[in-house]
């Protein structure tokens, strides 16, 4: 059996933190293939060391100093080197990465840097091969990961070695400049080796238990979801559930291998499993995880007898479409079409729009309303219980909370639900009651 093991940076956030995870790694000989995060925080008040390595190439790009940064970092790592007793000196390294930062070598290149180190410090801890990901990983000229040529390359040189560490969070550019994926990147980088290895689990380790019913700011103490599909941990994803960057599903699905969603500081919970397919569900909670978002808006076109209007519904969304403007959701009614949009994305364009939808549709009328926010009910199991939509509205009119707008994806396995902004945190505490207590 083979496994890939990746570390966020709240697992990596000192010597302590090292120290767990070698127990982990060591625990088991199948974990082969390690991908760690930057450093992250050692308390509330503290500095990711991602962050630091941003603020330095911004302080050295104004051609300033940036003395006093860099050494909170070279002490960071440090400190974990000589905490942990290695035989290990990182001099040469923090020297090309200062020269490079006063050269403006590239923000991505400054960024990359935390994972190279942890790499270098966690491979040497363990007797493990180090492999740069900059020789391994693959994006093409627009900056997108060319994932065949990276897939290859993995693969060919992880054959080599039984155990290796591969830093996460970036790659390289066909001009051999770092390129990084988007913040949480190494989920991504964890999910490409394994697919490359074609591992039988990719264990995804953090500071939570596995994936959470509900946002535990907005719901308190929420449970732990056991087992979760590809699918509903996409839609989850998308609406706002943090604990798994939504690319990293992409790679590990295509080759069917199931993630692990662990904690690192407590190695003895199963966490969540996250698999291609299952039909089975738990019968006393019918819904998977509830999530939500912020900041939408809602276009509203209404015309009589729109219904029989052909070409009505692509004539709308060419003008979306020609102000570059994404939309989430299309609800609509007999003589009615509402476009869920983000408000952001329409900023100082609302005028515009509204009369180039008057030009293109000659509607009777069409209005913009603002401050909606977005509520994802998915389960696997809702398909087949009788009247969940109908409890989910209860919950939330039961609540004296007025519902701004209702989509259900035609798999039945999500309910999207609009409401106030002010009403997000009591609509979703009225479902997770509803569904879990």
């Amino acid at each position: 059996m083979v496994k890939v093991v990746k570390f966020g940076g709240s697992s990596l956030a000192d010597a302590n933190q090292f120290r767990k995870v070698m127990r982990i790694i060591n625990s088991e000989n199948d974990r082969k293939y390690v991908i760690p995060s930057a450093p992250g925080k050692r308390s509330a008040e503290d500095i990711k060391i991602t962050d630091l390595l941003y603020r330095c190439y911004e302080t050295a790009s104004k051609g300033e100093d940036i003395s006093e940064l860099f050494s909170k970092i070279t002490e960071r790592y440090n400190g974990i080197i000589n905490d942990l007793g290695l035989d290990l000196s990182l001099d040469e390294e923090f020297e090309v990465i200062r020269r490079s930062m006063i050269h403006k070598a590239g923000r991505d290149y400054a960024a990359s840097r935390g994972e190279y180190l942890s790499g270098i410090v966690l491979a040497n801890a363990l007797g493990y091969k180090f492999i740069d990901a900059a020789d391994i990983i693959f994006f093409s000229e627009d900056g997108t990961l060319d994932t065949e040529r990276t897939n290859e390359a993995v693969s060919e040189i992880l054959k080599k070695y039984e155990n290796a560490v591969i830093p996460g969070f970036y790659g390289s550019m066909p001009n051999d400049t770092i390129k990084t994926f988007s913040r949480g990147g190494s989920d991504i980088t964890g999910s490409i080796v394994a697919r490359a290895v074609e591992a039988d689990l990719y264990e995804n380790w953090t500071d939570v238990n596995g994936f959470l019913m509900a946002d535990p700011r907005v719901v308190k103490n929420p449970l732990t979801i056991g087992k979760i599909t590809y699918r509903e941990l996409r839609e989850l994803s998308y609406m706002g559930a943090t604990v798994l960057h939504e690319d990293a599903i992409f790679p590990v699905r295509r080759a069917n291998i199931p993630i692990n969603i662990r904690n690192t500081n407590h190695p003895e919970q199963a966490g969540t499993m996250i698999v291609s397919h299952s039909d089975s569900y738990d019968h006393q909670h019918i819904i998977t995880g509830i999530a939500g978002k912020h900041g939408f808006s809602v276009i509203t076109i209404e015309k009589d007898m729109m219904n029989s209007e052909y070409g009505f519904g692509r004539r709308v969304l060419e003008v979306l479409e020609k102000e570059r403007i994404s939309f989430e959701h299309l609800p609509s009614g007999i003589d009615t079409m509402s476009i869920v949009v983000s408000s952001d994305s329409i900023e100082g364009r609302r005028e515009r729009i509204i009369e180039k939808l008057n030009a293109a549709v000659f509607p009777d009328s069409v209005s913009i309303e603002d401050d909606i926010a977005l509520i994802a009910v998915v389960g696997r199991g809702m398909k087949n219980a009788k009247g969940t939509a109908a409890r989910v509205f209860k919950a939330i009119a039961d609540a004296g909370i007025n519902i701004r707008m209702i989509d259900q994806g035609s798999s039945e396995l999500n309910i999207i639900i609009g409401v106030s902004e002010n009403d997000f945190e009591g609509s979703v505490n009225s479902i997770y009651q509803e569904f879990v207590h």
